[in-house]
């Protein structure tokens, strides 16, 4: 399933600001550090991601909140664990006093050893929409770590204003407003930024632009075959990166078969466009990709995988893909694929399907059970 994105428009004059301070909380929580979040009606929460916990980031997360922390998962890895059901939205893990860094990995990370001392579990809820927890998961996800993080109400009462509260104790701060619409804003402020003709096997008359959001963020490129021409509709495959296969020739999968059979396909048809995405692993990450690579090999297919590992099956956005298109003056596209729900993502961002095109490459010996998965569970039309 794809992840949604509630968007809050903003002025176009607060999108650097915004975008800023997301960026640097992400940075800090990858560092293990806290950061502080404001959400709605007044509230405001010291997050820390899960994975990075340790007893004493624990105590300090407690003794600066002035308030238990809390720990927040997945609807999904909550339901894995046995602690609440797939159709809550965020859920919220109460403990009784201070748990142990063990318990919370134990938790959040399905490859974690069983802690040898936990503390009892309190009162599970449903974390509300918008709310502090919900921005937590979120900046979790966002910062490719595992979706959980802990969670403490900040009840300093000095902290009326949370921004100069957290300068004070040299925190990050970020409103959970800017996290909630973090994609879409860095998506919207993508423009090309180097470009360059850089002849391919199988392709030689091509070109590569390079396209950055406003925050420095992470590149997607667009490879351009041939001399395609708006405003007929451009043959197209959105292809998300794989260090894995395209890079290293992983047998595991079929992405590199697909990426050089594209560029292949393009060719041959006359010209088109290549959108190579920064979304490793259906948008969890390479270290997450990894993760559940492991947990294939303990008998999970690859969607139930990222499932125990919290994510949805498939977490990528394609809002980028659309903005890319736009810009280079494409609005209607053949799409090259086998998955349906990538024709649906990307017409739900604007994007005109005027017919989709077959992509099949062959399995081997070890990625055999992973087409039959796409084709099963995925939907994939192989």
């Amino acid at each position: 399933m794809n992840r949604h994105l509630h968007v809050v428009p903003v002025p176009v004059s607060r999108e650097p600001v915004s975008l800023r301070s997301v960026e640097r909380a992400l940075a800090d929580l990858r560092r293990g550090r806290p950061v502080a979040v404001s959400g709605g009606g007044g509230a405001a929460a010291l997050v820390l991601a899960a994975e990075a916990c340790t007893q004493e980031s624990l105590r300090d997360l407690r003794e600066v909140a002035e308030a238990d922390p809390t720990l927040v998962l997945t609807a999904r890895r909550a339901s894995v664990v046995g602690l609440a059901s797939i159709g809550l939205r965020a859920v919220i893990v109460a403990f009784e006093g201070l748990p142990a860094a063990e318990t919370v990995h134990a938790l959040a990370d399905p490859l974690s050893l069983p802690p040898e001392k936990s503390v009892a579990i309190g009162e599970i809820s449903e974390a509300a929409a918008f709310s502090c927890e919900a921005a937590a998961v979120l900046l979790a996800k966002t910062a490719r770590l595992l979706p959980a993080a802990m969670v403490a109400a900040i009840r300093d009462p000095d902290a009326d204003d949370v921004a100069k509260w957290a300068s004070r104790h040299g925190l990050l701060w970020v409103d959970a407003g800017d996290v909630f619409q973090y994609d879409f804003i860095a998506a919207r402020t993508l423009k090309p930024v180097s470009e360059a003709r850089v002849p391919l096997l199988g392709a030689e008359n091509a070109k590569i632009i390079a396209f950055r959001p406003l925050d420095g963020g992470l590149e997607h490129l667009a490879v351009i075959i041939g001399d395609p021409q708006p405003p007929e509709p451009v043959l197209t495959r959105l292809h998300s990166e794989c260090f894995t296969g395209d890079l290293l020739g992983s047998l595991r999968c079929d992405c590199g078969d697909q990426l050089r059979g594209a560029i292949r396909e393009i060719s041959e048809a006359g010209g088109g466009l290549l959108l190579y995405l920064a979304q490793e692993g259906r948008g969890i990450g390479l270290v997450n990709k990894l993760r559940a690579y492991e947990l294939q090999d303990r008998g999970f297919d690859t969607l139930e995988a990222n499932e125990q590992l919290g994510f949805d099956a498939d977490e990528r956005v394609y809002v980028p893909a659309a903005q890319m298109l736009r810009q280079l003056g494409f609005a209607r596209v053949r799409l090259l694929t086998n998955n349906p729900a990538k024709v649906d993502g990307l017409a739900r961002c604007g994007i005109t399907i005027d017919e989709r095109v077959q992509h099949a490459v062959p399995s081997n010996r070890h990625n055999e059970i992973y087409m039959r998965t796409k084709a099963g569970r995925g939907g994939h039309l192989l």
